[in-house]
């Protein structure tokens, strides 16, 4: 004879496996299910550790691979339900080349850019801040403004200054003209001494960031939400934008 009376060990059963697959989601991911909105038209991208460049970097690095993040950038710029776009940075710096094409390709997204810098935007990561149409820094963050330093085999010879005089007036270039800090005070940050231990160049606090004209704001996700969505009214976005 069968019974198709429900078992109650089963669902007891059945609720202790759910309850441990959520155990086991925040033991090994460190979070539970977030709902997320599928009509989101603002997409978020993360810089955060060190930005790797044609050097593949130890697997102990938290690294952001940029070529990973070039193709992201042009299906951003080709994705008709993406109106917006949210760069979070916490960044050590890293490869001076791949960060300014990052750069390069952030500032050329027509569609609104704002980006965030949270714990750090240090060394490359000037530019990659700076190269969105709006910028914002939290208060306790900072950026490290330095010259650009070789690593590995270096040859003494005088054509080895002349390249990294060259590339450094990349940088310069870039970050002056995506921002409103002046190109003299820029160079006296990067060329202080006193200011970082066993190394010149500046350490710039976030409020400090935004009266040198480096950012343009103090701010943080609310900020940079309000600002996205203003952007894409004034382009000719529809209503609200949600974080996906």
């Amino acid at each position: 004879m069968t019974n198709d009376t429900p078992n109650k060990n089963d669902d007891k059963q059945d609720t202790q496996q759910g309850g441990s697959s959520l155990v086991q989601k925040i033991q090994q991911l460190g979070q539970a299910n977030v709902a997320q909105a599928p009509d989101s038209n603002i997409h978020v991208l993360s810089i955060i550790g060190q930005v790797e460049g044609h050097v593949q970097l130890p697997p102990q690095n938290k690294t952001t691979k940029y070529e990973h993040l070039l193709p992201q950038l042009i299906a951003i710029e080709q994705n008709p339900k993406i109106e917006g776009l949210i760069i979070l940075l916490n960044t050590v710096g890293g490869d001076v080349e791949a960060g300014l094409a990052l750069s390069e390709m952030i500032a050329s997204i027509s569609k609104p850019t704002v980006s965030i810098v949270l714990g750090g935007g240090h060394s490359i990561g000037v530019p990659i801040a700076v190269a969105s149409d709006y910028s914002y820094i939290a208060p306790t963050a900072t950026m490290t403004i330095h010259p650009i330093r070789l690593t590995g085999l270096v040859i003494g010879v005088p054509q080895t200054f002349e390249y990294l005089d060259k590339m450094q007036d990349r940088v310069i270039d870039f970050v002056v003209s995506h921002s409103h800090i002046k190109e003299d005070k820029f160079k006296e940050l990067m060329f202080a001494k006193g200011n970082l231990t066993r190394d010149i160049g500046t350490n710039v606090v976030g409020k400090d960031a935004v009266e040198y004209g480096l950012i343009d704001g103090i701010g943080g996700v609310k900020e940079a939400m309000q600002k996205v969505n203003e952007l894409i009214s004034q382009t000719g976005g529809q209503g609200e934008g949600v974080i996906q």
